[in-house]
């Protein structure tokens, strides 16, 4: 996504690039070859009626590839991991808007000795635990609506060729060596821990459990080598790692001195065998890391890494949680400059969920499941929630009775709700036909310019990764419609006949084309609303499916058009307290109700 911060990262953000025929790294002074434009001054295409497909970026242009991280399956998915996704998604969404060729890669890590543990706590076997973790996955990715392109399992044939390639090619290096190593280490984190990172009785500060002394015959991967590089690619490339606070603390841990880490195991057997010493597997990240690049081979039969690098990588935007942003920011980039290999070109990492303003735990009974939130709420108002309530890159927090209220609010009622009392005037008054085309109804109307402005302003916070204030411009959109329905009343309008009465019916015909704009402005954060306001409008799938961002600008709906019956495209949701009033006889209009954990939409009353 084109970022405009400050200089305008999409100005600013640039990738080392050695050859790959380069096998050796260079400690030359980096030179920094800028090759990527998140956004571009993108032409405006042809009206949505004509339903142009042609791309708006040259079809030779470069991949947009992001990706989530590789989810560990020691657990099933909970809110964290499907919060990554779901924003992960929007992204890969707009991009696609735009006319890019998106690479949206996801998928799960499924080595290491936590695993073993836990396919053991569960009587399996750790291959039958992975298999049932990682489909488990795939069905929350699926209720999501997430659009993946890629879905790689560290356990995967190409995976394990791809890493021992990898790790042939820094060995050649001269940047792995054998060594004992005794030190406290962090089960949950696979990490050995400096003793100065480290909370009161030697607790992980990140897991808040006692590290483990452990001392073994591991190895190691020569980190400290590529300080100066690191600190350089920083400094040359602010943009990097993002957001900025982000950034402050990476540059601390490299300033304080980065050290080597080890990259095997003795002891796990769970894992990917060192070359030439089964004795060791290889480490977790060492492993689990090279799954960005192995994602975007073919299933060869003989995979290859240099070609599958020429797939699509590097990555343009690696999304992840800040606890693992050590391992992207500092280890990752370091691994890529030994085997010769381009560095991702931006780094985000995200701030933390709670819910009820208190951290998540089992032991609290407070945990969030993703599943029980679909299930319950489904996928459009959990999206839109997450992502329009949490400012992306900070933390964030969730309590049911804001869910419910922000939803009802914005969803139900602004979008929902404007969109069907306007299609119930339609067809009480013009049988359901617009009268005029959009752009000849809105000659001389400020609010044409308005909504044009919004939408201006939602590419851009799409562009900044900005997703809530993208969200709260295609929002004001729909206060802005619902405000101009307000005060020119046409129902009034209508009942005075004549030129009034033609007035009203292009006052309708302006309020549904806000609709359609905020159908595709919406539709990263919320595709399956938006599909159902498309269809409301009268168009198939194929023609919604066809729609590119270039279609907001004003002037898609034509004269003559036939709208759909008009019927509620989201329902509101009860809380407790409506269906405890409800069962004292209190009854309100155009609810929602309960049925089993699903919303049945109730018929709501279109204006009259």
């Amino acid at each position: 996504m084109a970022l405009r911060i400050n200089c305008s990262i999409q100005n600013t953000l640039s990738l080392l690039n050695p050859p790959l025929s380069s096998l050796r790294y260079r400690a030359s002074p980096l030179k920094l070859k800028p090759q990527f434009r998140f956004g571009q001054n993108l032409p405006r295409g042809a009206l949505f009626c004509t339903y142009a497909t042609a791309d708006i970026t040259p079809s030779n242009a470069e991949p947009f590839v992001l990706t989530t991280p590789l989810y560990y399956v020691n657990a099933p998915p909970h809110m964290g991991s499907a919060y990554t996704t779901i924003a992960a998604d929007a992204i890969a969404r707009f991009q696609r808007l735009l006319g890019k060729k998106v690479i949206f890669i996801t998928g799960t890590d499924e080595h290491g000795e936590k695993i073993a543990t836990a396919a053991m706590a569960q009587g399996s076997s750790p291959p039958d635990h992975c298999n049932l973790i990682s489909q488990s996955y795939k069905t929350l990715w699926k209720d999501l609506d997430i659009s993946y392109d890629k879905f790689i399992r560290t356990t995967d044939s190409k995976h394990e060729a791809i890493v021992k390639e990898f790790y042939s090619r820094v060995l050649d290096n001269g940047d792995i060596y054998r060594a004992d190593y005794n030190g406290l280490y962090c089960v949950n984190c696979e990490e050995y821990k400096d003793e100065k990172e480290l909370l009161d009785n030697s607790c992980c500060p990140v897991h808040l459990k006692p590290c483990v002394s452990r001392k073994e015959d591991n190895y190691f991967f020569a980190l400290s080598k590529y300080q100066k590089a690191l600190e350089e690619t920083l400094n040359k490339n602010p943009n990097f790692v993002q957001p900025s606070f982000r950034l402050n603390e990476v540059q601390g841990w490299i300033k304080s001195g980065l050290r080597d880490f080890s990259i095997s195991r003795a002891a796990v057997d769970w894992g990917i065998p060192v070359p030439d010493d089964k004795s060791q597997t290889i480490y977790v990240w060492f492993d689990a890391l090279l799954g960005y690049i192995s994602a975007l081979s073919d299933d060869q039969e003989q995979p290859d890494l240099l070609k599958t690098v020429s797939s699509g990588w590097p990555a343009s935007l690696h999304l992840i949680g800040k606890d693992i942003l050590r391992f992207h920011a500092v280890y990752w980039p370091a691994m890529l400059m030994s085997a010769g290999l381009s560095l991702p070109k931006m780094v985000f990492g995200h701030g933390f969920l709670t819910k009820d303003g208190m951290k998540m735990g089992k032991s609290l009974g407070n945990t969030l499941e993703p599943n029980d939130l679909v299930n319950k709420f489904g996928a459009d108002a959990v999206r839109y929630f997450f992502l329009k309530e949490v400012e992306f890159g900070s933390d964030g927090d969730y309590s049911e009775e804001r869910f419910i209220s922000i939803v009802n609010a914005h969803l139900a009622n602004t979008v929902g709700n404007l969109l069907n009392r306007t299609l119930g005037l339609l067809k009480k008054n013009c049988q359901s036909i617009l009268v005029v085309d959009s752009s000849t109804a809105a000659e001389g109307n400020a609010f044409k310019d308005n909504v044009e402005n919004l939408v201006d302003k939602a590419r851009i916070h799409y562009e900044n990764l900005s997703l809530s204030s993208a969200c709260e411009a295609v929002l004001e959109i729909g206060n802005v419609g619902n405000s101009y329905m307000d005060q020119r009343a046409p129902w009034s309008l209508f009942k005075q006949g004549d030129t009034a009465a033609e007035a009203a019916a292009k006052d309708l015909v302006i309020i549904l084309e806000t609709m359609r704009i905020i159908a595709i402005a919406l539709f990263p954060v919320t595709p399956s609303l938006s599909w159902r306001i498309y269809a409301q409008l009268g168009y198939s799938r194929d023609q919604f499916d066809a729609a590119t961002w270039r279609d907001t600008k004003w002037g898609g709906l034509k004269g003559g058009q036939v709208m759909a019956e008009p019927k509620p495209i989201f329902g509101r949701i009860e809380n407790q307290t409506e269906v405890e009033d409800k069962g004292k006889g209190v009854v309100a209009v155009g609810k929602t109700v309960k049925s089993k954990g699903k919303l049945k939409q109730a018929q709501e009353v279109a204006g009259a």
